[in-house]
């Protein structure tokens, strides 16, 4: 695998940097289950591109022999596998990205995890790969995972396939295990749609068929897995496509410039191209397309640019710049394949956040229409998703999106789910369509609002949400509180657990899920009930904060006060006025709260009642009082 370039290295370095500039790039993934040698793959091709140093050389000769798999001999895995788990574990973690090139061509390969737990990396690492590399173990032949990263790697738009049935060393370079294994990978393929498939029998630790054909394979006559990488036809997916321009940052250096940067992911743009920026769909036309070295007649897919625009017109970050004739859809609600990445289930109802293109916005998902089966492709009811699991939903976003679907451009399609209150990515997503029911649905307009009802009744609308664990004290105090405000005058309601789960939420259980929809619901009826000018009195135990911050946000900040009563486990527990704790401890009821499921606790919640300390009397005295001080109350 040596350079051709060799001699113009050592007599014209600049025809040598502009030969190798001008090499085409194919970035691909290796992946598979565990231990099918994916991490030895990628350091036997940067040992054989000669991209490995003397001096990583000496100290991969001493890790081999300290943490090595393979006696005396070079441990190629170790070339990649960068963390000391990793080391001591013997498995990828992980994304490791590494570079290297041959004479023909420059690559970038990803080397993804093949344990089960870190499914979630290989996605990471397939979103932006043209061709996959899945290696199969000749010992063990097509496993589940193998299954599970052919499915993703379709679900992701890769087509192009190489199937490296490694460690034939190990089955005396047997044709018959050879053809058998490709056999049942390709009836597998073709029920997702993969039909671009090389298969090269090989052995990444011995060398056999990587860099040149294997005299230990004297039956194969098809290529090696360098020359296949070389010669495969690179497609450009954004070829032909319209413009498409998501902004990642509004550039004002001065008060003479006023640009949009971003990375173009369809198309192409020059000055004098009408644009329409979505969501808003507002006209104007290309001035400039600008960049550190000058201005561009064009600029096409790939590249990084900032575009000026002949009117004054709003755009931030997040909006879309397109072609003004082929623009995007936009909506807020779609169906979706949705891959849950997250270590708890994904939970129906719970607010997420959305990140697509440069855009964040708000995301719930619905109960999931189905769940894919990765062995057996069958679509399997489901009420949520765990983790690695696959299935498609229905998604509900707080503002309208500018989207195309995935199969037609992944940046505009593909999308990634984050915890709102912990920032982690839990999952990630691929848009279909849009759902047509989002068109029927609209805001009526009405004429007598909150203002209005609040006016009539003289107070000012607020929720009062009390959360705490069962036994605490808090349907005890907001029954308190109401008697005393309705014995003042004011318009009131109470919202108690018990009662509602009598009527609205009865068909629902206490599974996570179920509690999840449980607070959403009666968050949607309080706001509700705030738009008729009422305080409303919440009493739930509501057990998780995300729901609780949903709530909050579907009030706003003044007209939603929290007040935990913050009674002790123990104590709730010694009262168990209903019995539900001694049925808890004996296992009659499933996933109570405080024992075999988790409560937590407000952070910084507006009012905190001792009820060790204070009686409900005494407590309903505090919490009005501040409502009055808040000027929540008259």
């Amino acid at each position: 695998m040596a350079h051709a370039h060799d001699d113009l290295l050592a007599t014209d370095i600049e025809a040598y940097l502009h030969a190798h500039e001008h090499k085409s790039l194919l970035r691909f993934i290796t992946c598979g289950s565990v231990d099918d040698g994916k991490s030895t793959l990628i350091g036997r091709l940067l040992y054989e591109s000669k991209l490995v140093f003397e001096d990583h050389l000496a100290a991969l000769a001493a890790d081999s022999k300290k943490v090595g798999t393979q006696g005396d001999d070079l441990d190629f895995a170790l070339l990649v596998d960068g963390l000391a788990a990793e080391r001591e574990q013997g498995i990828t973690i992980d994304v490791a990205y590494r570079f290297f090139s041959t004479e023909v061509r420059k690559f970038v390969v990803a080397d993804t995890p093949g344990h089960e737990q870190y499914t979630r990396n290989m996605v990471t690492g397939a979103s932006t790969a043209d061709l996959a590399v899945i290696l199969i173990d000749a010992r063990k032949g097509v496993l589940t995972q193998t299954r599970r990263h052919s499915f993703l790697v379709s679900l992701l738009g890769i087509r192009r396939i190489v199937v490296a049935i490694n460690k034939l060393d190990l089955v005396e370079y047997s044709q018959e295990v050879f053809d058998r294994i490709e056999a049942d990978y390709r009836a597998f393929a073709a029920q997702i749609g993969l039909d671009d498939i090389t298969c090269i029998p090989m052995s990444a630790l011995r060398g056999d068929n990587i860099l040149e054909p294997s005299p230990n394979t004297p039956w194969y006559t098809g290529p090696t897995l360098i020359h296949h990488l070389e010669t495969v036809p690179l497609d450009d997916l954004t070829e032909g496509t319209p413009f498409r321009m998501p902004v990642q940052w509004v550039n004002r250096p001065d008060l003479d410039f006023r640009g949009f940067s971003g990375r173009i992911v369809g198309g192409t743009v020059q000055p004098g191209m009408a644009v329409r920026v979505l969501p808003s769909g507002q006209m104007s036309t290309v001035a400039r397309v600008v960049t550190f070295d000058g201005d561009l007649p064009e600029a096409v897919a790939g590249q990084s640019v900032t575009i000026t625009l002949t009117d004054e017109i709003d755009v931030s970050r997040g909006d879309v710049l397109a072609a003004a004739n082929e623009p995007p859809a936009v909506a807020d609600q779609f169906e979706a394949h949705v891959i849950w990445m997250g270590e708890h289930e994904m939970l129906p109802g719970r607010p997420y956040l959305m990140k697509i293109g440069t855009r964040t916005v708000g995301l719930s998902i619905a109960q999931p229409k189905y769940r894919v089966e990765v062995n057996t492709l069958e679509h399997l009811a489901a009420k949520t998703l765990h983790l690695n699991e696959i299935g498609v939903c229905n998604l509900h976003l707080d503002r309208p999106v500018a989207f195309d679907p995935y199969a037609e451009n992944r940046e505009m399609g593909g999308f990634i789910i984050i915890d709102r209150l912990t920032n982690t990515t839990v999952g990630a997503g691929l848009l279909h369509f849009a759902l047509r029911r989002a068109d029927n649905v609209h805001w009526q307009a009405i004429e007598v609002g909150k203002e209005a009802h609040s006016a009539l009744k003289g107070q000012r609308p607020t929720v009062v949400w009390f959360t705490g664990l069962s036994g605490a004290g808090k349907s005890a105090i907001a029954n308190v509180v109401e008697r005393k405000l309705h014995a003042s005058g004011r318009h009131t309601y109470l919202l108690d657990g018990d009662n509602v789960r009598h009527g609205l939420n009865m068909d629902l259980g206490f599974t996570d899920a179920d509690r999840v929809e449980n607070i959403r619901r009666v968050a949607e009826v309080s706001k509700l009930m705030a738009d008729a000018g009422l305080i409303v009195l919440v009493s739930f135990i509501s057990p998780f904060r995300s729901e609780r911050q949903l709530a909050r946000d579907l009030m706003g900040e003044q007209e939603f006060v929290e007040v935990f009563v913050d009674t002790p486990l123990a104590v709730a527990e010694q009262r168990d006025v209903k019995g539900l704790y001694r049925k808890a401890r004996a296992g009659q009821l499933a996933n109570f709260t405080g024992i075999d499921s988790p409560y937590e606790p407000p952070e910084h919640p507006e009012v905190r009642i001792d009820t060790t300390r204070l009686s409900a009397e005494e407590a309903a005295d505090r919490i009005i009082e501040l409502l009055r001080a808040w000027e929540r109350i008259p």
